[in-house]
């Protein structure tokens, strides 16, 4: 069920990407609260599987082979649209393979920040396109500035600064669930695909998506 929710989330957040670089704010805003839904709909599904006691989870657990949460290829290539530039990830997946090839692909095109980058720019803020998408886009003044401004002005840009806000603790509260879930079902097991389990896990638990947007509001 997960995989079809991640399948859903990366359609979303392709024509998320679309949408803000065409400076759309309308659709922006409205792709963005769907997106928003379907990750409720994702965290939720982990109520479902804490009911579980652990050796009921480890009846069917090595079924799950790679595609179980974090080790899932579609959750890389999740994460790579929403910036993530780690190509240690490549390791759990051979050579040539269609996994390996999609999650390299996604990371080497614009993530979604770089998308909302040109969606500023398209509303008259002064923000220069980073030159290698490829690398991880690192926090900036010149971007908190920018956001300065669009928080004082206080129209659409500011409501899809929000927004992305609400993706971005989204994301954080499925890493979460999920982290605790697993410390429930596993312990400290091995993780499914080989990760180190719960402890690989805690260590996703304080990486914000959109740093940036974070750390300006102590300045607004």
């Amino acid at each position: 069920m997960y995989e079809l929710w991640f399948k859903q989330l990366l359609h979303e957040l392709g024509y998320l990407q679309v949408k803000l670089e065409e400076g759309d704010t309308p659709h922006s805003v409205r792709t963005l609260r769907r997106t928003l839904t379907i990750l409720k709909v994702v965290v939720a599904q982990i109520d479902v599987l804490e009911t579980m006691t652990p050796s009921q989870f480890t009846s069917f657990r090595a079924r799950l082979e790679a595609a179980s949460g974090f080790q899932s290829s579609q959750f890389r290539e999740l994460e790579a649209v929403l910036g993530r530039r780690d190509r240690g990830v490549f390791e759990h997946y051979p050579a040539g393979s269609e996994a390996r090839t999609r999650i390299a692909a996604a990371m080497s095109r614009p993530s979604l920040f770089d998308s909302f980058v040109c969606y500023l720019r398209e509303h008259g803020y002064d923000l220069r396109r980073r030159d290698d998408v490829s690398l991880p886009a690192a926090p900036s003044r010149a971007v908190r500035d920018v956001l300065l401004r669009v928080y004082a002005d206080d129209g659409g840009p500011a409501s899809v600064c929000e927004h992305l806000v609400d993706l971005d603790e989204g994301i954080q509260e499925w890493r979460y669930r999920h982290v605790k879930m697993v410390e429930r079902t596993i312990g400290g097991k091995e993780g499914t695909g080989g990760s180190s389990g719960a402890a690989y896990l805690r260590t996703t638990l304080s990486s914000p998506v959109f740093p940036d947007l974070w750390s300006v509001r102590s300045e607004l």
